[in-house]
């Protein structure tokens, strides 16, 4: 079975003041993303298709696909956030792309086969990948709208130097989701986790609320489920320039209206990520642990 990793690579990396994506975090300079592509390989995908901008590209080839294209099949797209919908126009004081949902759909004309879509910038681990593929291979045989995402508790995915963006998930009893909600600002107050709201309002959460790190994964149907998705999303926010078309609000339509199912896949993988320059030491200090313990080889490629 053919399986395709999606990488979201076009974030600004505003809050880590430089492009993450391409930082340097292994022993031998591998970045993070270069961890989740061995990872990938180890569990039986086939292809990576990289969402990337414009002005990233030159690096993305010297720094990232020279190391590895020997090793897998490698694309790569723009996210370009001019990419509408017919029958939708641009506003004028809109900059920025669409959001996660928007990033998927740019890779699509990359992508014919089952597929898992991840942060560049975040480390899942290789449980997540060989979880997320069995559950994929198993659900292409059912031949229905059967997706998934591995999910991590929010106590060990924040960080200590300022706030985070976090799909907060809520789960019946068989492990289906029920909800997510994308909450852009949780961070600690003396002690606790909470989330604060745009009106300044808080709300404590608990430390073992399961989260989307952006580790979901679908089926090529998808597609054409996202588009749909995005005109009725862009109804009602197409003047907005801060909205974002995340890939949590999809899937809630789809829970809602019960075109789709996702299943709350559970890893015994850590997760660790950068969000701020001052959460790279960590990095660096758990994933030279993990190289100790044998999960990985000193270089990568080598």
């Amino acid at each position: 079975m053919e399986l395709s990793l999606v990488i979201l690579a076009a974030g600004l990396g505003s809050r880590y003041g430089g492009l993450k994506q391409m930082d340097k975090f292994g022993p031998s300079g591998e970045s993070i993303i270069e961890y989740s592509i061995y990872d990938a390989i180890r569990a039986g995908f086939t292809k990576i298709v990289f969402v990337i901008r414009a002005d990233i590209e030159k690096d993305l080839k010297k720094y990232i696909i020279s190391k590895i294209e020997s090793k897998i099949k490698i694309d790569y797209v723009f996210q370009d956030h001019e990419l509408l919908p017919d029958g939708f126009f641009l506003p004028s004081q809109r900059v920025k792309p669409w959001g996660t949902a928007h990033a998927v759909l740019a890779a699509e004309p990359k992508v014919d086969s089952a597929f898992v879509v991840i942060n560049a910038d975040d480390f899942y681990g290789q449980d997540s990948f060989r979880v997320m593929a069995n559950f994929l291979k198993e659900s292409d045989k059912l031949g229905n709208n059967d997706f998934a995402m591995v999910g991590f508790e929010l106590k060990k995915t924040l960080s200590e130097y300022g706030t985070v963006s976090r799909g907060i998930c809520a789960m019946n009893r068989d492990n289906y989701l029920e909800d997510v909600v994308e909450r852009t600002n949780i961070g600690f107050d003396k002690g606790n986790i909470v989330f604060t709201d745009e009106d300044g309002s808080i709300t404590e959460l608990r430390e073992d609320e399961l989260v989307s790190m952006n580790f979901w994964g679908f089926h090529p149907n998808a597609f054409k489920m996202l588009n749909e998705s995005f005109k009725l999303f862009l109804a009602e926010n197409i003047n907005n320039y801060k909205a974002e078309f995340y890939i949590p609000w999809a899937a809630n339509e789809w829970i809602k209206e019960g075109s789709a199912k996702f299943k709350v896949l559970s890893s015994k993988a850590q997760w660790f990520g950068v969000t701020y320059k001052e959460d790279r030491p960590f990095v660096e200090k758990s994933l030279n642990a993990l190289i100790a313990s044998g999960d990985y080889p000193d270089n990568l490629w080598q």
